[in-house]
């Protein structure tokens, strides 16, 4: 009998999603709004979740979202994430949100958070997700990171 192809373990691939930042997205200092971000962040983290598993998903949490520098108005973005560590049902994706002027090419790391996320059925029931293969020591890395964040929701969760 065939595996089945949720039960497969395998490598997260990193998914890049780009758009460009308009003015109805940006706020008065045209800046781009930070809901906007955190929108943009959470659509990388389901297609990272849903690739993944291939299972349907659903945002449980956001955790550490960090706005380290504004994004422009006329900017190009770049999201990217990857699934870092899973559990039975759960899976924990790391969203860094890069923005590039488009003139001159200069680039820079201006968001990053994590994302939990959970694997349903059809039925909106919590299913198992594959087992994650960890490729190298950054992968090992990124895995004790989501683990210690997995362990911390749950703490939280249980006050």
């Amino acid at each position: 009998m065939a595996e089945d192809i949720h039960d497969t373990p395998r490598i997260a691939p990193e998914i890049r999603i780009a758009d460009l930042v308009l003015p109805n997205q940006a706020n008065h200092l045209n800046t781009m709004f930070g809901g906007e971000v955190l929108s943009l962040m959470d659509k990388a983290a389901g297609i990272a979740a849903l690739q993944f598993c291939r299972r349907i998903v659903v945002t449980a949490s956001t955790e550490h979202i960090d706005f380290r520098t504004p994004i422009h108005t006329g900017e190009i973005i770049e999201a990217l994430a990857r699934v870092i560590y899973v559990g039975r049902s759960s899976l924990i994706v790391r969203i860094h949100i890069y923005a590039e002027h488009p003139l001159i090419g200069e680039r820079r790391l201006c968001t990053t958070g994590y994302f939990s996320m959970v694997a349903l059925n059809d039925r909106g029931e919590r299913v198992t997700v594959p087992r994650l293969l960890l490729e190298d020591a950054d992968a090992r890395n990124e895995w004790e990171t989501g683990k210690a964040l997995r362990h911390a929701i749950d703490a939280r969760r249980s006050r």
